[in-house]
């Protein structure tokens, strides 16, 4: 019995090993985090990192009128929304955001369309042979915060990762069976190559994936 515990374990430790070369090589970055705690640390020092992406109004360089002024944002805020995150680790985040300067929300993913400077989400699954992450997105807010982002940050349990699509179908049946749920299949950044046929990251979604693997 411990020879086929050891066995099973050695295989897990496989497809993980697989999982995250497949990720690495679709231009995800995968780091290993001991705890949510951690992994909510990484995702604030990265958004600290960055440049806010929010746009500026047109004309932000110019002298404009008063009025015209008025309409303009003084300054950039950069912005973390986790929405679907537990009650305890969104106030962890929360707290953590507060004390750089930054917001956090959980919905109104409608409101700040122009730009969210990271979204902050939980993996349901991981495929290794393409390095997919899998979310299950109840609702819409989820699914747009991981879509407006600049920067995606996911939080994937090493047991979550299967093998392939077919090791996935039973669960995969189960989120569909909740319709109108919406399955998310992630594999890397976004990108296209339908501008004259150029690779082009980041067009429809996400310039970066940042994939952090903890235990459990």
């Amino acid at each position: 019995m411990m020879a086929e515990s050891v066995e099973i374990a050695e295989q897990h430790q496989s497809v993980v090993a697989r999982f995250i070369e497949q990720a690495r090589a679709s231009a995800a970055v995968v780091t290993e985090v001991a705890d949510l705690e951690t992994a909510i640390s990484y995702t604030v020092d990265l958004c600290g990192s960055q440049a806010a992406c929010r746009l500026e109004a047109a004309g932000g360089d110019t002298n404009l009128s008063r009025d015209a002024d008025g309409f303009r944002e003084p300054e950039q805020t950069k912005i973390i929304a986790a929405p679907g995150l537990d009650p305890a680790a969104y106030k962890l985040l929360n707290k953590r955001c507060g004390a750089h300067g930054f917001i956090c929300i959980d919905s109104g993913m409608r409101s700040p369309l122009s730009g969210v400077d990271i979204g902050f989400s939980y993996a349901d699954i991981g495929i290794a042979e393409t390095g997919t992450l899998v979310l299950n997105c109840p609702g819409e807010e989820l699914r747009l915060a991981t879509m407006i982002c600049e920067c995606h940050v996911c939080v994937l349990p090493k047991s979550k990762i299967v093998k392939d699509g077919f090791a996935a179908e039973e669960q995969l049946q189960r989120f569909m069976r909740k319709a109108p749920n919406y399955t998310a299949f992630i594999t890397g950044p976004s990108r296209t190559a339908d501008i004259e046929r150029v690779l082009t990251i980041g067009v429809h979604g996400p310039l970066e994936l940042h994939i952090l693997m903890m235990e459990g």
